[in-house]
């Protein structure tokens, strides 16, 4: 079916110009003085300020979805009352970093290549011998944190639990966030 002129879905006025449509649709808020922005600016900065400080604290209400709950905060302080070898990785890169930039000597074998000293050999050694050991202490970690997870919070998911705790405990405990609130060596 066709609409007719006398056909009642018509708007009964003519089209607005688009000038007269852009007016229509300015902001309802009220044009800032610079001060009156300035404060606005200072306020954002004071809350964005307080709610940085409440998520490194650990307050709840302040910390993403990933990080919240009790069977979380759990994991956390966890992790936290312990030493894993994971968060010494990044400072034993930088050790194998300079360790590597020794220069050899530039004596050759009997195939003609270059030797390697043996501090480069022995730092990049040490190197994966560390991220070996991380990586078990991770699956060991991971196995453990679920397990007590499910004794002490029954009826919580346990997924994704173990992975949250060995990615924590593989940062260096000063990087961490939210900040530990447990002490090394802390009964959790």
């Amino acid at each position: 079916m066709t609409s007719t002129p006398s056909d009642s879905s018509k708007k009964g006025r003519p089209t607005p110009k688009r000038k007269e449509a852009t007016q229509k649709h300015q902001s309802l808020a009220p044009i800032k003085t610079k001060e009156e922005k300035k404060r606005a600016r200072e306020a954002a900065k004071a809350s964005r300020t307080s709610a940085r400080e409440a998520y490194m604290r650990g307050d709840e209400s302040a910390l993403p979805a990933r990080d919240r709950g009790p069977s979380r905060k759990f994991v956390r302080d966890y992790i936290d009352s312990r030493r894993s070898i994971g968060e010494y990785f990044l400072p034993v890169i930088f050790v194998v970093l300079i360790l590597t930039l020794i220069p050899g000597s530039s004596k050759k074998s009997a195939d003609g290549l270059p030797q390697v000293p043996p501090t480069q050999l022995a730092s990049i050694a040490i190197m994966y011998t560390v991220l070996i050991i991380s990586v078990l202490d991770g699956v060991r970690l991971n196995r453990k944190i679920k397990k007590l997870v499910a004794a002490k919070f029954p009826g919580t998911p346990l997924r994704g639990l173990g992975l949250y705790g060995w990615l924590r405990s593989t940062q260096m405990r000063r990087m961490r966030t939210p900040k530990p609130q447990v002490k090394p060596g802390a009964k959790i």
